[in-house]
């Protein structure tokens, strides 16, 4: 798609957004729906390009509890090894008929005195065995010293757990149209002085060469005091608009992204929070309008969010002298 001045958007583009202008060497999205940048380093060692802490940090619970699981047997089973060439007889205990049983009772062993528990019935005898056992005990510490800090890590890392609607929509606004998605806290936690910033990026071709430009998406409210139920943010498509005059088939050849940052302040952790997501040409649905996702309890006493429903739409007409026209999913 050729930029003309019935396509050009009336807004500036942006070049603060930290990704280049070159659609040529681009890979899909710009951003993943976790907000992680859709790219791969490399260059360096890998050992130079991991963090091992933020990788820990950020690892989902049944991967970190998984890796913990391997750590914990992988370091075990290095240390009967070294035992079991040893020979068993030096952990005070009479030698099993099988090799196996041999190995088992000096993984036992092993796993005792890395968590520095010592049931008794079995010790380090002579220099080799004890040296073993020594430095067996100080990675235990050590071990445990790191788990714990990485666990505490984990729980008291600031998130803004916002959940946001898989599709992002155009509907009805005024006597016009609007790009609108909605999002809501599905933690117990609260969130104050919450403030959201769309960007969106287009493919577009300038002297036969295509590029990203980049616009910002002005909110009608892009600000709020408290996010207690869910919030709908609305971009009004109207003349200012970069999606002015767009059409389907525009914004489909164009490969539209819009880029929602969210940043707010969390009273529990007292700090600053902040989420990013991105949404696709194909998660756009034309013609639709958000169903209301709360409602008041029987008793009349309090309200039910239902976060189930944060991408409950239906179809509706749009006017038909409205200019932009996405893609729909």
């Amino acid at each position: 798609m050729s930029v003309s001045n019935h396509h050009r958007p009336r807004l500036k583009d942006i070049d603060n957004t930290g990704f280049g202008a070159n659609s040529n060497v681009e890979g899909g999205r710009l951003l993943n729906p976790d907000g992680t940048a859709n790219l791969r380093k490399r260059g360096i060692p890998i050992w130079e390009r991991i963090s091992v802490y933020h990788t820990l940090i950020r690892m989902k619970s049944s991967h970190f509890i998984l890796f913990i699981f391997l750590f914990y047997t992988t370091i075990n089973l290095i240390f009967a090894c070294l035992y079991f060439f040893i020979g068993i007889d030096h952990l005070g205990v009479a030698n099993p008929s099988t090799a196996f049983r041999q190995f088992m009772e000096a993984f036992f062993f092993s796993s005792q005195t890395l968590t520095t528990v010592g049931y008794g019935h079995m010790a380090p005898y002579g220099m080799f065995a004890n040296i073993v056992a020594s430095i067996e005990s100080l990675i235990g510490i050590l071990s445990f010293a790191l788990v714990t800090g990485l666990i505490y890590g984990r729980f008291a890392r600031p998130r803004a757990y916002l959940l946001f609607s898989p599709n992002i929509l155009i509907a009805p606004f005024k006597e016009g149209k609007a790009v609108m998605l909605r999002m809501a806290t599905y933690k117990n936690n609260h969130l104050t002085d919450v403030e959201a910033n769309l960007t969106l990026a287009l493919h577009v071709k300038e002297n036969g060469k295509t590029v990203t430009k980049f616009y910002p998406l002005p909110l009608q409210v892009a600000k709020i005091n408290s996010l207690a139920l869910s919030w709908t943010l609305v971009h009004e498509i109207n003349e200012e608009s970069p999606l002015y005059n767009y059409k389907k088939e525009d914004v489909s050849e164009a490969k539209m992204e819009v880029i929602v940052y969210v940043k707010a302040f969390d009273d529990h952790f007292s700090n600053i929070v902040q989420q990013r997501t991105s949404y696709t040409y194909q998660q756009v649905v034309y013609g639709a309008k958000f169903l209301p996702m709360f409602e008041r309890t029987t008793n009349g006493n309090s309200t039910v969010l239902e976060l189930d429903k944060i991408n409950a739409h239906e179809m509706v007409k749009l006017p038909e002298h409205a200019h932009s026209q996405p893609t729909q999913s």
